[in-house]
């Protein structure tokens, strides 16, 4: 028998050709769903989203294709505190965060890791287009971009550990979405065709503020919208509605485009600007967590991603006393936003990344 391997399944070609591909490598392929939300009925998106009710029998389905144990794990309360709260928060102190992340980090990987410990298998794996390897100059396991530039994921999976990386396998991070869509049709799996799930799980629409009001009782008083010289250029319906290089929906008229370059948030502010406003040199990151190094001592020469869909930058990484990093671009950036994730790169690899603070 060949090692065990637990599979994370959302309901998606990506997770099932996974564990299709562990099978045919000779691995015993448990999988395993988390369950994000009471009675898994909370997101009813069209297509399913992740932790839903229809994913969860999409995945179910899959796994009993491909012969496959499989169980729902609740992770509920847990998803609540660790990503919807951490989510709201963060929005209501004028920051933008990306819950993909932080479920990853919290909830995701932290969950494969205990259960793979507690279930004695051998190791995990996921749908996520990255790879991993095991630097032996530097004893360190690597986080390396899938093989796909248009699909990787490692940006956000920057917060893994050397311990989870050292049982971890992405085994679609070699391929392209096409190559994973023609094997699972060659396979006869249901999902071959299923498109990606694109929302944010726990936001059915997009709306963030709304759902901050619904479920955070959020305040979303009325305030000004000011220039940089504070001019009052019209009235804003709540900043919680507003993120940082924001055209569209503004409601202010002006001889040209406008968009968010700030917030003042003790005197309910949303500042407007040019395009030109939102280009900066430089940025600090916090709350860092180290992959290919051990830490970082001195300036170091990297590429920097300050978010999932854009290229990298060439930057240089200057540690601060804080612990914290200072980034400086060689070439001024658009709109880097609090709340998001930085993450640095040597060619594929990841070195590492923080929230930009």
């Amino acid at each position: 028998m060949g090692k065990r391997v637990l599979v994370a399944m959302s309901g998606g070609v990506d997770s099932t050709v996974a564990a299709l591909l562990l099978k045919r490598a000779g691995y015993e392929a448990g999988g395993v769903m988390f369950q994000m939300f009471p009675n898994m009925d909370r997101t009813q998106a069209a297509g399913g989203t992740c932790g839903s009710a229809e994913e969860s029998e999409s995945a179910r389905s899959a796994a009993a294709q491909l012969g496959m144990d499989f169980s729902v794990l609740d992770c509920s309360s847990e998803f609540r505190e660790q990503v919807m709260d951490r989510f709201a928060d963060a929005y209501l102190h004028g920051a933008t965060p990306n819950p993909c992340i932080v479920c990853n980090r919290f909830i995701k990987f932290a969950k494969l890791f205990q259960l793979t410990e507690q279930l004695q298998y051998d190791c995990f794996a996921t749908g996520h287009y990255a790879r991993t390897g095991y630097d032996a100059g530097s004893g360190r396991w690597l986080l390396r971009k899938g093989s796909d530039p248009a699909k990787d994921q490692s940006y956000v999976l920057y917060s893994l550990t050397q311990a989870q990386l050292s049982r971890t396998i992405f085994p679609v991070g070699e391929l392209t979405k096409k190559e994973i869509r023609q094997l699972a049709a060659e396979q006869g799996l249901h999902n071959a065709e299923k498109p990606d799930s694109q929302d944010i799980c726990f936001i059915r629409d997009g709306d963030y503020a709304a759902f901050l009001r619904k479920e955070y009782n959020a305040p979303s008083e009325p305030g000004d919208f000011v220039d940089g010289e504070g001019r009052v250029l019209g009235k804003h319906s709540g900043h919680i509605a507003y993120t940082l290089g924001q055209r569209r929906g503004l409601g202010v008229s002006a001889d040209r485009p406008l968009y968010v370059i700030g917030k003042d948030l003790p005197r309910n502010r949303v500042i407007l600007g040019d395009d030109r406003d939102l280009y900066v040199s430089g940025l600090v990151t916090t709350d860092l967590n180290y992959i290919a190094i051990s830490g970082l001592a001195s300036p170091l020469r990297a590429e920097a991603k300050i978010r999932y869909s854009q290229k990298t930058a060439s930057a240089r990484l200057i540690p601060m006393d804080s612990g914290d990093v200072r980034v400086e671009f060689d070439a001024p950036q658009r709109a880097p936003t609090p709340g998001q994730a930085v993450v640095f790169y040597d060619g594929d690899v990841v070195l590492g990344g923080g929230t930009i603070r």
